[in-house]
């Protein structure tokens, strides 16, 4: 009886050309949303459980969802060199990993603009500069390896950018307003959920804050 077919697990199984050093360095920026879901958003939760940056994950996670919708509903084959990534067995239109990194951009770019949790910073610019340029080159690194047709991240990216930007708009209006509430449910005080965005700047609050109980704990020893 002959064995079963052999998946890998495609979250981090990115190829590219042996000895093409710019497909090496865009095969990692493929990765890049990974990084930003386990490394970012999952050590956020860990040490800040900002509820801002929780709804933004959830709305990250809600994206995906609709983007695996979109993909089973159309359909849609990737490029031929599909057969050497072994990727043939998938949908392409569109693309997770742009509509992921455009909805990240657009909604960073929106916290930018209204100040939330970034009132502090100067040079906005240059915070938007770097997920923009991240945005940019993951959704190029999709067409030069092969993942997908320009169609296919071309639609990832505006899928992205138009679902960021009304989860924004729910988030700040509709959800906000239940900000409180949340903190002060059972949920919210067993896991320290707060939100601080209406602190003009946090790091500035939370070193005043630690060094005043440092102070303090030192003075009730004395």
């Amino acid at each position: 009886m002959p064995n079963p077919p052999l998946k890998a697990v495609t979250l981090t199984h990115v190829r590219y050309q042996k000895g093409d050093q710019l497909g090496h360095f865009l095969a990692w920026v493929s990765l890049v949303p990974v990084f930003i879901s386990l490394g970012g958003f999952f050590t956020h939760f860990i040490f800040r459980r900002e509820l801002h940056c929780m709804f933004f994950a959830l709305g990250l996670i809600i994206s995906q969802f609709i983007n695996e919708v979109i993909k089973t509903s159309v359909q849609q084959a990737r490029p031929e060199t599909c057969a050497l990534l072994e990727m043939c067995d998938s949908h392409g239109w569109p693309s997770s990993h742009s509509q992921f990194m455009f909805f990240f951009s657009v909604y960073i770019s929106l916290l930018t603009v209204e100040g939330i949790g970034l009132s502090q910073i100067k040079n906005k610019w240059a915070v938007n500069f770097f997920p923009w340029s991240l945005a940019v080159l993951t959704m190029f690194s999709r067409v030069y390896l092969g993942y997908h047709t320009v169609a296919q991240v071309f639609a990832g990216a505006a899928l992205g950018v138009f679902l960021g930007a009304c989860w924004f708009w729910v988030v700040n209006n509709v959800i906000y307003g239940y900000f409180p509430v949340i903190e002060e449910s059972m949920f919210g005080r067993m896991l320290f959920v707060k939100d601080t965005s209406h602190i003009k700047n946090v790091l500035k609050f939370e070193y005043d804050n630690a060094r005043a109980a440092r102070k303090s704990m030192a003075d009730k020893a004395n």
